[in-house]
């Protein structure tokens, strides 16, 4: 204890100049907008980097199970597209010509949190993978987030599981849209509000997104009805839903991007401003 003391007197002066320099940073990176900026996306780019390290050794131990999932993935999409061909044998429809607004990219999550309230995960790819900040994260079993911030080489994406979110959600029978929230309590379980009273809701009825936005398309899957209540004032139904989703154990992920998000963004915005 003696030598600790020793040490702070003798270096009193060095620690001071410390003190005050990092006190100086911080007020300047909290006042200048610009300063914040280079902060935030230098400190994405490092801890970035240290879970990319990271990520790499735990993803070498777990080869087997993820090769397991994409063997997974791959028959479900082998069975779509069976079915897809089923459905226009009888059409001249010349399939290299068919538009589709979204565009799916491919990364690796490299660090997860689930058991915080305000949850996030970092992906390996960013400003210079032509990212941009509120697109859609999914992989083959359901939805993820949307990506809140950007370095060049990294992202991160919010969560579903954050007391932020709030994705436009339907029942895929009736129809009927809700919100999808989450309330902290079981990273398996998340909610679904404001879904009419005289929604027709069965356990086990699967719930996808409604596709009223320009972040995730119509029908992607989230999770299945576990149990639901009325609201207090008996005009709604709370709907707690399982995941699809291990929300605990993500790797490989897509990004969607809305290629005619533009668009409908600012001609949406015309009309507010014409109001």
């Amino acid at each position: 204890m003696q030598q600790i003391l020793y040490f702070f007197i003798r270096n009193k002066n060095f620690l001071l100049f410390i003190l005050l320099f990092s006190f100086s940073i911080f007020l300047t990176i909290q006042t200048h907008s610009y300063h914040k900026n280079k902060f935030i996306n230098s400190s994405n780019y490092i801890s970035g980097s240290i879970y990319s390290i990271k990520s790499s050794i735990t993803s070498y131990f777990s080869l087997k199970k993820e090769n397991t999932i994409l063997l997974e993935e791959n028959t479900r999409i082998r069975k779509k597209l069976e079915s897809y061909k089923n459905k226009i044998t009888n059409y001249n429809i010349d399939t290299a010509f068919v538009y589709s607004k979204y565009y799916f990219s491919y990364a690796k999550v490299i660090n997860n949190s689930y058991s915080k309230t305000k949850n996030k995960l970092t992906i390996n790819k960013g400003i210079n993978d032509s990212l941009k900040t509120d697109m859609g994260v999914v992989t083959s079993k359901g939805i993820v987030g949307i990506i809140d911030n950007i370095s060049k080489k990294y992202a991160t994406v919010q969560s579903i599981l954050n007391t932020n979110s709030q994705i436009n959600a339907k029942l895929k029978n009736s129809k009927h849209f809700g919100s999808l929230i989450w309330n902290t309590v079981d990273p398996n379980i998340v909610q679904l509000i404001d879904i009419p009273r005289l929604a027709p809701v069965k356990i086990g009825d699967t719930i996808t997104t409604g596709g009223k936005s320009t972040i995730f398309p119509e029908g992607i899957l989230i999770g299945e009805v576990k149990d639901f209540t009325l609201t207090q004032d008996k005009n709604s139904k709370y709907l707690n839903i399982k995941l699809f989703n291990d929300m605990t154990n993500l790797e490989h992920i897509h990004i969607i991007t809305n290629l005619d998000a533009n668009e409908i963004i600012n001609l949406e915005k015309e009309t507010r401003d014409v109001k």
